[in-house]
């Protein structure tokens, strides 16, 4: 089993986040890296999709922050995918190099069901992360699964605390300078 040290000397497993930069959103990229955290240590971070979409645009300003390794897809017919099939074949070329103890696939697309599968049967964990449309087949093959509309949510819950704590902090400073 693949791990690394932590300084408590405690063993961290490593996860593999790949995700589809078709199938997913790049507003969430702090909240699927927070989430993958808690299952292992993300030592490789990858996206896919064709870079020279404008539909990729918003993934292009997270990459860095985040230290994502863009994989380049053309998409060479309209109507098909080759970005599901590149994220595939480089999930089988990790699993066979026994780099990870997991898998994060970030989409909501079905064509990822057999994978998580096969990911599974190598006694790999398997994180999913997708919309709450995401087929059923996709969702079950998975060990987790987890929708965006709850990371979302959590998202502005945070945001809407840090708002208050920031206003509490306003009316605080005002009653102070009212007094005599």
């Amino acid at each position: 089993m693949t791990t690394t040290e932590t300084p408590n000397n405690t063993r961290k497993k490593r996860i593999a986040i790949l995700i589809d930069g078709d199938n997913a959103q790049a507003s969430l990229i702090e909240q699927i890296v927070v989430e993958s955290s808690r299952y292992g240590n993300a030592t490789i971070r990858r996206i896919y999709g064709d870079w020279t979409s404008t539909n990729m645009k918003s993934w292009k300003e997270t990459l860095n922050s985040y230290a994502f390794q863009p994989f380049q897809q053309f998409s060479y017919s309209v109507g098909k995918n080759s970005t599901d099939s590149a994220m595939i074949i480089d999930a089988m070329d990790i699993l066979h190099t026994n780099q990870t103890d997991g898998f994060c696939l970030v989409s909501s697309d079905s064509d990822y069901t057999r994978l998580a599968t096969r990911l599974r049967e190598s006694g790999k964990l398997v994180v999913g992360i997708g919309k709450n449309l995401t087929p059923r087949a996709f969702v079950s093959a998975c060990d987790v699964f987890i929708y965006t509309e709850n990371l979302e949510k959590r998202e502005r819950q945070k945001r809407q605390a840090a708002a208050r704590q920031q206003m509490s902090k306003e009316e605080q400073r005002l009653t102070i300078s009212k007094m005599p």
